[in-house]
């Protein structure tokens, strides 16, 4: 059942050290109408850009108006206006801060959790599932598994340490991520996993125009196998 309206509220993710001079980075959170009722889920999407980023906004919207308590956040290299993105260490420490937001007030903290991100955010969100973060599942949108155009140089170590179920979101033109090595490497997986591919979509789910869809519909594409996932992993 869609909610009639949502919550949006920009919040403070301290970090555990200073970065670029920054002790916290800007998340938004979304907050459902009857919160905290129902299956009592969240979700945490990291964005690897800068700037606003209106696919992962159309994804917290719609999650959000779906009765998920939502958090979109950014990395401090981002947040300090840096092109170059910080170590793995740093970026997973900001996961682990921005996951446990969502539990700062134990009366309304998400039964299940479920954490993902866009290009490096969903790479950052690969790690942070194996160390002290406990998710019901994760999801993966343009997963760099590879270097543009590099699909000999696989990066997927950290999938094979992962147990809970996976969501690969990817586009069929996407040049850090190719196809048929990205199936090779999750048949190697244990944990369960599902692709699903976007005809057209580069790296960034944009699709060409000849091809005649709007981006409106491809976020609402996207939006709607996400929901339809997490549903299932719920057992809803």
């Amino acid at each position: 059942m869609v909610e009639p309206s949502v919550r949006i509220e920009d919040v403070r993710i301290p970090l555990s050290v200073p970065v670029h001079g920054l002790e916290a980075v800007t998340g938004v959170l979304g907050i459902p109408v009857w919160w905290p009722t129902g299956s009592r889920s969240g979700v945490v999407l990291a964005q690897a850009s800068p700037k606003e980023d209106p696919l992962l906004e159309s994804i917290q919207r719609g999650l959000t108006e779906r009765s998920y308590l939502t958090l979109r956040f950014r990395f401090p290299y981002s947040e300090a206006g840096k092109k170059r993105p910080d170590p793995m260490s740093v970026l997973h420490r900001t996961y682990e801060s921005a996951v446990a937001i969502l539990g700062r007030d134990p009366t309304a903290a998400p039964a299940h959790i479920f954490t993902g991100g866009k290009n490096l955010g969903a790479l950052v969100a690969a790690h942070a599932a194996t160390s002290r973060v406990r998710v019901e599942g994760l999801f993966f949108l343009g997963y760099p598994l590879h270097k543009q155009d590099r699909p000999e140089e696989v990066r997927a170590e950290r999938l094979f340490r992962v147990i809970s179920p996976m969501l690969f979101l990817q586009g069929t033109r996407d040049r850090h991520c190719d196809l048929p090595t990205l199936r090779r490497t999750l048949a190697r997986v244990g944990a369960p996993v599902q692709l699903y591919t976007v005809e057209g979509a580069d790296h960034g789910f944009k699709v060409p125009k000849k091809l005649g869809r709007a981006p409106e519909e491809v976020e609402s594409e996207i939006m709607t196998t996400l929901g339809n996932w997490i549903r299932s992993v719920l057992g809803e």
